[in-house]
């Protein structure tokens, strides 16, 4: 019996590849224990210092209250605290601490070395292709949410 070539869709390749992205990056990172998602949170704090937790959420694509838990953890190892927000006394904002900023240069190391693991056997071109490609894909849909 011939076999099938089956074909996945971009969306299905993408979020496959991100899943196994992040398991790359979780069985690497004993230094910091922190997740994949964790990463991301402590990333765009230090990004963007004093975001609000309801804007965190917002942009991480998680429920407020899985957020709080999040930044409870978070908070708990030091990694990260809630100053409250003048302008609104029921709302927290959100800052990295100085071991977050260590565990977060620490992970950054381990997300590049799986992404040179992920790109391996890549021309420094075909890397550079991949990344825009990734980035137009990305703001398409970052344009489109609610289609």
């Amino acid at each position: 019996m011939p076999s099938r070539r089956v074909t996945h869709s971009v969306g299905f390749l993408l979020e496959d590849s991100a899943r196994l992205f992040r398991r790359a990056f979780g069985a690497r990172n004993r230094e910091t224990t922190i997740t994949a998602l964790q990463y991301r949170v402590l990333a765009y704090v230090a990004r963007r210092p004093g975001m609000g937790q309801r804007a965190m959420a917002d942009l991480i694509e998680v429920e407020p209250i899985t957020l709080s838990r999040m930044v409870d953890r978070l908070a708990a190892a030091g990694l990260a605290e809630r100053r409250p927000d003048a302008a609104d006394r029921r709302a927290w904002r959100l800052y990295l601490t100085r071991r977050g900023a260590r565990h977060l240069r620490a992970a950054r190391t381990i997300s590049l070395a799986v992404g040179e693991i992920a790109t391996e056997g890549m021309s420094e071109a075909d890397r550079a292709l991949l990344v825009q490609l990734v980035e137009h894909v990305r703001s398409n849909l970052s344009r489109r949410t609610g289609d």
